[in-house]
């Protein structure tokens, strides 16, 4: 079984380190750990340390000797998920599974037919946070040396702008003819996937994008919900490219 993952802000300079607050908490109380037994800090951008415990000091504390040092570099190609907000806690879902499933970046997307729309304020900054920390949560759990970012949302004129910077970019589509095992992949870049909401992507969002350079494709002859899909299409892009060599 591999090392459980702490996320810390910075990673110990030296030999030495001290895992507190809620992670070392974490690690002394819910996971037991005790001395001699190994760990493995990230700072969740690939930097990554292994040590082992020396001490354990108040149920909330590790005192660590670092043994091993190494950067786990970008996965080629990088995948960014433009993912439509989805109502309640599915948008929550859906960036906990394509975490799980490797993704690089996020992109929230109000999309025309979104119910609920993340206005300016306290409301949308407040769903934006749920989703980092639900980002952060999935990468620690499956133990992701980086942890994607989650961009501010954009509408579809800010997401057809993004389509224009990607090496490619797909809009997964259940009326596509082109399966996505057909389309020829970038080795190194980034792959924009689009997943529309649950009332789907209007004509008009479909010729906006595709006219930036998207590409319609569909995943098989079902459809999936919209948080799920993201997570199903990056398994298909692990095994159809490098990402999982």
């Amino acid at each position: 079984m591999t090392l459980p993952v702490f996320l810390v802000d910075e990673l110990p300079a030296g030999d030495r380190g001290l895992l507190d607050g809620p992670e070392g908490r974490h690690a002394a109380t819910v996971r037991r750990l005790r001395a001699g037994e190994e760990l493995v800090l990230s700072d969740g951008s690939g930097d990554q340390v292994r040590c082992v415990i020396d001490e354990v000091l108040d149920k909330d504390a590790l005192r660590l000797t670092v043994v091993e040092r190494w950067t786990v570099p970008d996965p080629a190609p990088r995948v960014v998920l433009a993912q439509a907000l989805v109502k309640g806690d599915r948008g929550e879902l859906a960036v906990e599974l394509a975490t799980e499933a490797g993704v690089d970046g996020v992109v929230p997307w109000r999309a025309a037919r979104c119910v609920t729309k993340w206005e300016e304020g306290p409301r949308g900054a407040k769903a934006l946070a749920r989703w980092r920390s639900t980002a952060r949560e999935a990468a620690k759990q499956a133990r992701r040396a980086r942890v994607p970012s989650v961009a501010e949302p954009v509408g579809t004129a800010g997401l057809a702008r993004l389509v224009t910077t990607s090496a490619l970019a797909l809009v997964l589509h259940e009326s596509a003819t082109a399966a996505l095992g057909s389309v020829e992949l970038p080795e190194d870049g980034d792959v924009l996937l689009v997943v529309g909401p649950e009332g789907g992507i209007t004509d008009q969002e479909l010729v906006t994008l595709t006219e930036a350079g998207a590409h319609a494709v569909r995943l098989g002859p079902t459809v999936l919900r919209a948080s799920t899909a993201a997570a199903v299409a990056l398994g298909a892009l692990g095994v159809l490219t490098s990402r999982w060599e």
